[in-house]
């Protein structure tokens, strides 16, 4: 691992940036696009490129653009959108922007998350305020003009040094089309030196004729430059390294140089990216574009990044089996930050995390489970796969096997509790029954009048106090916690008394009492359920607290 010399203050909550490079001169701008095929890694370029900035002392954000006609991600199946990541503003957001928030350690506001539903409610209500004086209201200059000012929005009131921009989707999509043209604009309004292009792209290796072929970059980049974007690097995601000879050909058809081709090959984990590029020369060249030569700072140091990217693999001598019961179990993508917050802890730890993952609908043989270091349930909605999740739930507290129930998970561990030692006749969530005799899950008063599905759960950080001498103070090492919510139904206060006189406490509440936030059987070897989502919140190198017990007591024997 390549080790500079620099002071670095990676901080738990933020970054604290010395006086930047372009202190007082105008945001520069690197939107990254993507071709042949979606999920090739631009949200993983998008990150490194901006942490590695970050690394050399410069003020970053990153956004997310979503072409999609829905106004936000809070409504889309994660099996065929992948998670929805929470914001601590209450943003339902694309998962990249979790990526983000990963490599930078910086809360990233939902304002970072565009998507067209968005862009054209904003230009359909001022035109019915008249505020485009009559005017024929068109995608170019209107809606363009829209993409433009949020984006330029964000860079002037964040007082940033780079934007990185991610926009969703392949180039040649009709739904992407407005944006690429809004980015090719700002190309032009804000210079040659204030603008770079990223195209993520593919050379795929046949095992036929074991050739790096080029063809699939090639056709991208055509495609783009039709459209009047000619891009600056191209990002080629490929398994093994470009060979040189691959490079060079590709430079030559794309206009792009040989020094600007770079490989993003495999890599044991993402966190190794930022050095892969670095090596490439990615940082010289970027400070070049923007007329800035000189100003890389050479002697910065990574060790801080370095360790952590480091500790994120080299564990496989020390492995926990993590069984991971849920609904969307078919796409990994659709619980990425709990893949990642266990990897996190695992890495703190020193433990390789091997995570199972098992569908709540087809489980039926409860004893396989005695075969895992621990049992996570991830949250989820509806009827579906719950009386899995109950099982299992059931299934933890009765073999004493270490259990962590996130939002979903809570809920119907609560239930399994009142079902199981209470004896509740019909206990159960009225989300999936709505008639139970015992509901020991409620709607949220609040909920009751709501009609609208999108953007209308609980949402976002809220304060949590923790009661003394619990598990929950003791892993917490607090009273006060700010925790991201998503969900639409609590715990009935009712059947508290009886969850409390048999052994199951709700150690933590918000809203002055009135939600429940944590339950756990202080007799249980770890037994933790959290009505938020702990994952949003956890980070390379600082893992969130659940997750850190979690896997500890998962790997005592």
């Amino acid at each position: 691992m390549r080790s500079h010399e620099y002071f670095y203050n990676y901080d738990r909550q933020n970054i604290q940036k010395p006086d930047a490079h372009f202190s007082n001169v105008q945001t520069k701008f690197i939107f990254v696009t993507g071709g042949v095929m979606s999920g090739l890694g631009k949200g993983v370029t998008s990150s490194s490129i901006a942490k590695l900035l970050q690394l050399a002392d410069h003020k970053v954000s990153c956004i997310k653009i979503d072409p999609y006609l829905n106004y936000d991600a809070g409504t889309m199946n994660p099996v065929a959108h992948g998670e929805v990541f929470v914001t601590d503003d209450g943003g339902e957001c694309d998962m990249d922007i979790g990526n983000y928030e990963r490599f930078l350690n910086q809360d990233i506001p939902k304002s970072h998350n565009i998507t067209t539903a968005q862009v054209y409610s904003s230009v359909i209500d001022a035109e019915r305020k008249g505020e485009y004086l009559g005017a024929c209201v068109q995608i170019i200059p209107h809606v363009t003009d829209e993409i433009k000012n949020r984006i330029k929005t964000i860079a002037k009131n964040e007082k940033l040094d780079f934007l990185i921009v991610e926009c969703g989707g392949t180039v040649g999509d009709i739904e992407s089309l407005p944006f690429l043209e809004a980015l090719r604009q700002m190309k032009v309004e804000e210079g040659p030196q204030g603008v770079i292009f990223v195209h993520v792209t593919l050379a795929p290796s046949l095992d036929v004729v074991g050739e790096q072929k080029t063809k699939p970059t090639q056709h991208s980049v055509q495609e783009l430059r039709r459209i009047g974007i000619q891009p600056d690097f191209l990002a080629v995601r490929c398994s093994l390294p470009l060979e040189e000879k691959t490079k060079k050909k590709i430079a030559m058809f794309t206009n792009v140089t040989t020094k600007d081709v770079l490989s993003c090959h495999d890599a044991k984990s993402i966190f190794e990216i930022p050095q892969m590029l670095y090596d490439q020369g990615i940082m010289d060249s970027i400070f070049t574009k923007f007329g800035k030569v000189g100003m890389v700072n050479t002697s910065a140091n990574w060790d801080a990044w370095n360790k952590i990217a480091y500790n994120m693999v080299n564990h496989e001598d020390q492995k926990v089996k993590i069984a991971m019961v849920g609904k969307y179990v078919t796409l990994t993508d659709s619980y990425v930050s709990v893949n990642h917050a266990l990897k996190h802890a695992g890495a703190h730890l020193g433990k390789s995390v091997d995570i199972h993952w098992i569908d709540s609908e087809s489980i039926d043989d409860y004893d396989t489970l005695s075969n895992y270091d621990g049992i996570l349930i991830p949250g989820g909605f509806g009827i579906r796969g719950s009386e899995g999740i109950v099982q299992t739930a059931n299934y933890a507290r009765e073999k004493n096997i270490p259990y962590l129930g996130i939002c979903f998970g809570f809920q119907l561990a609560a239930i399994a509790f009142g079902r199981h030692v209470l004896n509740l006749e019909d206990g159960n969530s009225t989300e999936i029954k709505a008639d139970a005799k015992n509901p020991i899950v409620d709607l949220l008063p609040e909920q009751k009048q709501v009609s609208d599905m999108g953007g209308s759960l609980r949402l976002g950080a809220n304060k949590i106090v923790i009661k003394e001498n619990t598990n929950a103070q003791q892993i917490y090492n607090t009273g006060i916690i700010n925790k991201r919510h998503r969900h639409r139904y609590e715990i009935n206060k009712e059947y508290i008394p009886q969850f409390e006189k048999s052994g199951l406490i709700f150690s933590a509440d918000s809203d002055d009492g009135k939600r429940m936030e944590v339950l756990e059987i202080p007799s249980h070897k770890f037994y933790l359920g959290v009505q938020f989502h702990p994952e949003f919140n956890s980070r390379p190198g600082f893992p969130e607290e659940s997750f850190t017990s979690f896997i500890k007591a998962a790997s005592e024997k």
